[in-house]
């Protein structure tokens, strides 16, 4: 699973709402948590903000396993 979601599914938020909140189309959120596309910078940016994510915003894209930890 990839960080992204995890933190999103902590946060109590969906993808329209997270897509909603960072000003980033659900659908995109969806391609991205699925490693489909590379999200830009300023895109990674605003997720990372709309989740009051204080990591660096490109440890959202790292895989995790089933403990939280980085795989």
């Amino acid at each position: 699973m990839m960080m992204l979601t995890r933190v999103r599914e902590a946060a109590g938020l969906t993808r329209a709402r997270l897509g909603a909140e960072a000003t980033v189309h659900p659908a995109r959120v969806g391609q991205i948590e699925n490693r489909r596309v590379r999200p830009y910078d300023v895109e990674l940016a605003r997720i990372a903000a709309a989740l009051d994510y204080s990591g660096d915003p490109a440890t959202l894209l790292d895989e995790v396993g089933s403990d939280g930890q980085i795989a």
